[in-house]
């Protein structure tokens, strides 16, 4: 697949190709041909994606309107969907905690009258429930076009249009007396990735309560924290490092291997078993962003026996006071996680600890897993008292799992140099 700027399928030349006709319905004798239809491919596929697909978009629809089950169409059309449009849309929109939450967090924040400023605009489905929860007006930006234009249309079916606006841009360029009246009263996002960072939320919301925001503006969600947590999977480890195959050693090729990113299908397949509480490692507060980046050091504590494989990284936001979303080990939603995996997997038991060291940038997390700390705690009261006081408040995530005596040897299980993650 080529980039967005060039073309989706590389064409031989840029021969000028013939003025087509649209047959009209209204027209008996506009029957389609064959070569309309191929003329209309042959158009979208040399067409430049600098408009974010929009007129490769109209050419592929217009050749399957003709003809619905052209191959090529079907194909050149799902190619540019799938390229525009991230798959997780779809399960973020049916992630049903997710929007139970956004709905009441936007149910307390917002008041008649106000002006809402959704950043993220995705199907739309933020910007209707803040019209619904009593906003004189939504503006919602999108900067592509194709989900933009796919939003209208979905606002456009549930009567919503008089009251949100779809800005097909980036929040960075909207201009208060251009592309709205006023700055808003309340700003409203979602857009945050697995480790929270990932999608620039720190840098976007900066700006928009700086620049878009009236002073003392609300915002959802108020904050949010990022924690690590100590796991067992022997699914994990056996997919991300299997040991050997067919008989051969496949050990120099892990060294890829260090971060695993598990989506929630895989989370229920990989067994992640919490071998100890989660630590927090930094907060963010959304209404007084900054964009100063931080270093962490923190000691997870163990407080099962087990074979410690990984530390998952999750989220907690704030959405509104008392409610909020995550991506915990307890979660089911939309949401993956991302684990960083240990160089050697290790026999572990309750009191044992580990350092970790965290940095982040304001839009991305790197995580050092300092093996060669890891160490045992001495048994006192304190460590005692941890382990009982998690075990009784934390879900039973998943069932031990036996031991693959051929996924992983004694020797393995030795400690080894601290792995840093970039």
């Amino acid at each position: 697949m080529n980039s967005p700027q060039t073309h989706l399928l590389r064409t031989q030349g840029k021969q000028k190709l013939p003025q087509i006709r649209i047959p009209n319905a209204s027209c008996a004798h506009s029957e389609p041909t064959a070569q309309d239809v191929e003329t209309l491919v042959q158009l979208a596929k040399s067409q430049s994606l600098e408009d974010g697909g929009i007129a490769t978009a109209n050419l592929l629809k217009q050749a399957l309107t003709l003809d619905p089950s052209h191959h090529e169409a079907q194909l050149l059309q799902d190619r540019l969907h799938h390229s525009f449009v991230p798959r997780w849309h779809y399960p973020m929109m049916a992630d049903t905690a997710r929007n139970e939450a956004y709905t009441a967090a936007i149910q307390a924040k917002v008041r008649p009258g106000d002006i809402v400023l959704d950043i993220g605009c995705g199907a739309g489905l933020t910007a209707m429930m803040a019209a619904r929860a009593g906003a004189k007006h939504v503006y919602t930006c999108e900067q592509q076009p194709l989900i933009a234009q796919a939003a209208r249309k979905v606002i456009a079916d549930n009567g919503l249009s008089d009251r949100i606006t779809v800005l097909s841009k980036w929040s960075h360029e909207i201009v208060i007396g251009t592309d709205m009246p006023e700055p808003a009263d309340v700003v409203l996002s979602e857009i945050v990735d697995t480790m929270l960072l990932g999608e620039g939320a720190l840098a976007t919301l900066t700006h928009a309560m700086a620049a878009l925001a009236k002073p003392g503006a609300r915002t959802i969600p108020e904050r949010g924290r990022l924690m690590v947590q100590p796991v067992e999977s022997h699914r994990l480890a056996h997919q991300m490092r299997p040991q050997q195959a067919e008989g051969f050693d496949l050990s120099a090729f892990h060294r890829f291997a260090k971060v695993a990113q598990i989506t929630p299908n895989d989370c229920a397949t990989y067994n992640l078993r919490a071998l100890g509480p989660a630590v927090d490692l930094f907060g963010f507060d959304f209404t007084r962003p900054s964009l100063e980046s931080a270093r962490q050091s923190a000691d997870v504590l163990i407080t099962r026996t087990g074979k410690f494989h990984a530390v998952c990284v999750s989220f907690e936001m704030e959405l509104a006071p008392g409610i909020s979303v995550t991506n915990d080990l307890g979660s089911d939603g939309h949401w993956g996680r991302t684990a960083f995996l240990l160089d050697q997997p290790k026999r572990v038991q309750p009191g044992d600890m580990m350092r970790v060291t965290a940095q982040h940038d304001t839009s991305a997390l790197s995580l050092a897993l300092h093996e060669n700390t890891l160490q045992h705690a001495t048994s006192d009261g304190a460590v005692l008292w941890v382990q009982k006081d998690w075990a009784e408040t934390e879900p039973n995530l998943s069932k031990d799992l036996p031991e693959d005596a051929a996924i992983w040897s004694q020797a393995q299980a030795a400690p080894s140099r601290p792995s840093h993650h970039n």
